[in-house]
């Protein structure tokens, strides 16, 4: 198909993502699982963060850390948060706000769920524990804050008493070296004034506070839960859902081995799809083999818009040979090939039905028989012998070659080249073999004929059709079309044949039932072309492949 250009090339890409989006939507299932797990996800996001409640209580902390020596160094350089933020995680505040909490065994987990920040360009430290319940959550707060602060006020206090010490040795130095002194001696003097001065010292620093810093804002207990709420939870889990169950949709879909477009088939036989066949209704004929002419439905009226497209497209069919086959057995080849005999015969053509399938029981005890006359296929036809007519109700009759059963690959071939012949006086010859990739009688009479219809359906494979077609054109055929079958997963072939005579003996046949002129209809009436236009629900325009079951 050439590209499009023009005006047509702003649809391109609409058509692209519309096919994507119907390629998605063919797992509503996936779909909807990956939004359940989604929404499951956001309740159980509501159901933990529901519990979690987050209280913070804020630390000044002093600026001098050594108060004794600071000797004109600034303010800034006297204090290091970052060190002081790793003393508030410390195992040692933490042993001491556990024992504040009456919970000692708890040390070691209770700083899991602290976290402890500065402020930029502050000297204030944030203590923030989030607990399950709100009172707890403050309370732990406040206990990791003033056991920070006892802790600082120890250090501090260590600090004060080593400082202490050393003076108080210095002072006692300098008291035995005055009591050897003579009282007149200069440098007596001298030494009580330093007396005078170490102990001056001493006062100062034991009369420092020592307390490391304020609480400036106490932990309150939280009205409400930290994070987000329930809406915004739950709305986040539906929209992860939604992607998720988008994400597989599409895994699936580049995983699925199975053809799901009416492109992806075009694409792979290289071959136009002629009509999809919708699936069979719920009413008492509905599985009957043999629809066109004896069974109202939109799956009559598909096989007729089947017959419309391959009579009137550029490979018209009438006077040739046409191959109907399925890459593997379902049984609906036979289906598409009795029902395209029909809808061609109420045309008006004369058309032959090879069965070359050699299925067990064979298309002639499952089709409704009649009296075979001989006007009925041309005498100059030649069909082979054998033949039996085929009463296909209002739709006329057409006649049909029976298979046998166990013929071989060279037989079935054989009775299809016999019939080839009758194309040549104008009938259409219509041939049925076993599924081709499982038997390799198709591969000669593809060969041997004008043209192949491809069966399919939902269930079938990329890989075969691929197959199929690389082996179709390595035998010398052509693939002319395809049929999508909707109901495709149903095996004519076996099943159990309906209650009542399958054939009527040719003695039997009533006057009205006998086959009509050809050129004529079964009413009588000049064979013009009867088939209707395509109708919706039947047409191969539409590019979805219906997905049963």
């Amino acid at each position: 198909m050439p590209s499009p250009t023009g005006f047509d090339d702003q649809y391109v890409e609409r058509d692209q993502l519309r096919d994507q989006l119907r390629q998605l939507l063919r797992y509503p299932v996936t779909i909807a699982a990956g939004i359940a797990l989604g929404l499951l996800g956001g309740l159980l996001l509501v159901q933990l963060r529901a519990g979690s409640y987050t209280s913070t209580a804020d630390v000044l902390v002093r600026s001098k850390v050594d108060p004794f020596s600071t000797y004109g160094v600034s303010v800034d350089n006297q204090l290091s948060m970052g060190t002081e933020r790793q003393i508030g995680l410390s195992a040692t505040v933490a042993t001491r706000a556990a024992r504040a909490l009456g919970e000692p065994s708890r040390a070691a987990t209770l700083p899991a769920d602290l976290r402890v920040t500065n402020p930029p360009d502050s000297q204030v430290l944030r203590f923030t524990y989030t607990a399950a319940s709100p009172r707890r959550a403050a309370r732990v707060a406040n206990a990791f804050a003033q056991a920070y602060l006892a802790d600082r006020q120890d250090r501090t206090r260590a600090t004060v008493q080593r400082m202490t010490s050393g003076l108080e040795q210095q002072i006692g130095v300098l008291a035995a070296k005055g009591s050897t002194a003579k009282t007149d001696d200069p440098a007596a003097g001298a030494r009580r004034d330093q007396i005078n001065a170490l102990q001056k010292r001493i006062s100062d620093i034991r009369a420092f506070d020592t307390s490391g810093g304020d609480i400036v804002r106490v932990a309150e207990p939280p009205a409400r839960p930290s994070g987000p709420g329930r809406g915004a939870l739950i709305g986040l889990g539906l929209l992860a859902g939604v992607l998720l169950g988008i994400v597989l949709a599409w895994l699936r879909s580049a995983l699925e081995p199975r053809v799901r477009s009416v492109g992806e088939v075009q694409a792979v036989l290289d071959a136009p799809v002629l009509g999809i066949l919708p699936g069979r209704g719920t009413g008492d004929d509905k599985d009957e083999l043999l629809q066109v002419g004896r069974v109202a439905g939109s799956r009559a009226e598909a096989y007729r818009t089947l017959a419309f497209r391959l009579r009137h497209g550029k490979d018209g069919v009438v006077g040739r040979t046409l191959l109907v086959v399925a890459p593997k057995q379902d049984g609906n080849a036979e289906a598409a090939a009795v029902n395209l005999a029909a809808a061609l015969a109420e045309s008006g053509d004369d058309v032959l039905l090879v069965d070359a399938t050699a299925s067990t029981p064979g298309l002639s005890a499952r089709l409704p028989l009649a009296a075979d006359d001989s006007g009925a296929g041309g005498e100059a036809a030649g069909p082979p012998e054998g033949r039996v007519a085929v009463d296909a109700g209002t739709a006329g009759r057409f006649l049909l070659v029976p298979g046998t059963r166990g013929t071989d690959d060279v037989a079935a071939s054989a009775t299809v080249t016999r019939a080839v012949p009758c194309a040549d006086s104008g009938m259409t010859v219509i041939a049925i073999t076993r599924p081709l990739l499982e038997r390799t009688d198709g591969l000669a009479v593809a060969q041997r004929v004008d043209g192949v219809l491809v069966v399919g359906g939902d269930h079938t494979r990329r890989d075969d059709l691929k197959r199929l077609r690389e082996h179709i054109g390595c035998s010398g055929g052509r693939i002319v079309g395809a049929v999508l079958d909707a109901d495709a997963r149903r095996n004519w072939g076996h099943r159990p044949k309906k209650e009542g005579p399958a054939t009527t003996p040719a003695a039997s046949v009533p006057e009205a039932a006998q086959p009509p002129v050809p050129g004529q209809h079964a009413d009588g009436t000049a064979g013009k072309e009867k088939l209707p236009q395509p109708q919706d629900g039947s047409s191969a325009q539409d590019d979805t492949l219906t997905v049963s079951g």
